[in-house]
């Protein structure tokens, strides 16, 4: 199941991600800003549970998220940015990465580091920046449910119809939380419009 929340907050960030004369800080940011817009989506069906805490007024009984029960695990690197604020939100989650690159001639995803412990009895949210052909999204579906996972979430900034489309095919289990959906790829399987290279934008790697 897909979700693409529409705002028009949701729409300008996107398109100041668009805008290939801002800072890579901005852009970093920016998917910062969208990662906590889509999160508050992904985590509306989270149960809560009884905790004490210590007010200005003394002891209270509140509910809570239990964020140990969450894992966040990020695709390389253009996620990064997204890991960040996911755990700056919730403070206690588990943190896996992946790397997964994608070979340019063939278009096929190859996973050269894993860092992804023990998912069993977890949400895991997998975030990666772009959706293109789904393969990279897909592969890291594929290692946390090898690896226990309880229930799956992935957030994206940008994708195109026929990533998201393998990746709900494969996976009928798994919900897709994403802030824009593209016109599509070209020959060369990147995403149009898009916005261009996400790892190198945000961390100045050209």
């Amino acid at each position: 199941m897909c979700t693409n929340p529409q705002s028009p907050l949701l729409t300008t960030l996107v398109n100041t991600l668009r805008d290939a004369t801002v800072p890579s800080f901005v852009f970093r940011h920016t998917i910062k800003e969208i990662t906590k817009l889509l999160l508050n989506e992904a985590l509306k069906d989270m149960p809560t549970r009884a905790k004490k805490i210590a007010t200005w007024q003394g002891e209270m009984e509140v509910e809570c998220i239990d964020e140990s029960s969450i894992m966040v695990v990020s695709v390389l690197r253009a996620a990064l940015p997204m890991h960040e604020a996911v755990i700056e939100t919730v403070n206690n989650a588990v943190s896996g990465f992946l790397g997964i690159k994608r070979d340019e001639k063939t278009h096929q995803s190859k996973l050269y580091y894993d860092r992804a412990g023990d998912c069993s009895g977890k949400t895991v949210i997998v975030v990666d920046t772009m959706v293109a052909t789904g393969g990279s999204v897909c592969d890291a579906i594929d290692i946390v449910k090898q690896k226990g996972a309880k229930t799956i979430k992935t957030l994206h900034v940008i994708g195109s119809p026929e990533g998201i489309k393998q990746i709900e095919e494969r996976y009928g289990d798994v919900e897709i939380f994403i802030a824009q959906i593209d016109r599509g790829l070209d020959e060369n399987k990147y995403i149009i419009p898009g916005l261009g290279d996400a790892g190198d934008r945000a961390y100045n790697t050209f």
